[in-house]
């Protein structure tokens, strides 16, 4: 069976950063779309919501374990920054309701952001100046062009051809 033909794919990781001699730190997924096909174009197109497709479990001991901490968020991609902002504050609120729950609001929790490719471009999306003074770092800096990440691709050998293709056409 390829990829085009499931109707859900689940991913198995490994839930944990291990390191000898110290905690585990937990490693929570949550996902967020903003890209829809709009059906007749090959390429996404953003769309104009930010659809919650993953999220933490409110009732579990997951808000619990936010609370007081050091949070790193890692996106692929910080295009239009929306969804970003929305993690951010979403996130924000979910651990405010919970320390108001477990009457722990003297606790701060602090986010961190992670990209691996940051669009050098106007950004729609707005995050917490804190944030992006010191608590933000992207791996490279990229124009505003599409990135087309190979586990997004459909036929990964397809992928690698063109990608190749697109290498020396550069050179």
């Amino acid at each position: 069976m390829n990829r085009a033909e499931a109707d859900w794919t689940l991913s198995l990781h490994r839930s944990f950063l291990k390191k000898p001699g110290a905690p585990n730190i937990p490693i929570q997924a949550i996902g967020l779309s903003l890209y829809e096909s709009l059906g007749t174009d090959a390429v996404e197109k953003p769309g104009t919501k930010v659809t919650r497709t993953q999220w933490l479990d409110l009732s579990s001991l997951e808000m619990a374990n936010l609370i007081g901490k050091n949070i790193l968020i890692v996106d692929e991609v910080d295009d239009t920054r929306t969804t970003l902002e929305y993690a951010v504050k979403e996130l924000e609120k979910d651990v405010v309701e919970a320390q108001r729950k477990l009457g722990r609001e003297g606790e701060e929790t602090r986010f961190s952001i992670f990209v691996l490719h940051n669009k050098d471009k106007t950004k729609k999306g707005i995050l917490p100046e804190d944030v992006v003074q010191g608590r933000y770092l992207a791996a490279e800096t990229v124009g505003d062009e599409w990135i087309c990440y190979p586990w997004e691709a459909t036929d990964i050998e397809e992928h690698d051809r063109l990608s190749k293709e697109q290498d020396v056409q550069k050179q």
